[in-house]
């Protein structure tokens, strides 16, 4: 019978120590880190919006962006399993 070895210490060697670095999780985040930055590079140009009653010009990411948080604290608030 092998003796087990130790991955938590990083002192175990061995072809497998390189490859802890890169899991499916973590690509998938660079993966999505890229998309993001292409598309705020691609959307830079400003744009006029009405917020309520005032006209705000601002660039077109950053409008998207402030209604994904929005939409995602309302799909968090949805989803608590408070009270």
């Amino acid at each position: 019978m092998r003796p087990k070895t130790s991955w938590t210490d990083g002192t175990s060697g061995g072809a497998h120590q390189g490859r802890q670095w890169v899991t499916p999780r973590r690509v998938v985040g660079l993966v999505l880190a890229a998309l993001v930055l292409v598309f705020i590079f691609q959307n830079t140009q400003h744009t006029r919006i009405q917020l309520l009653v005032a006209w705000v010009t601002m660039p077109l990411w950053l409008a998207l962006l402030g209604t994904w948080v929005i939409g995602a604290l309302c799909g968090a608030l949805v989803m608590s399993r408070r009270g």
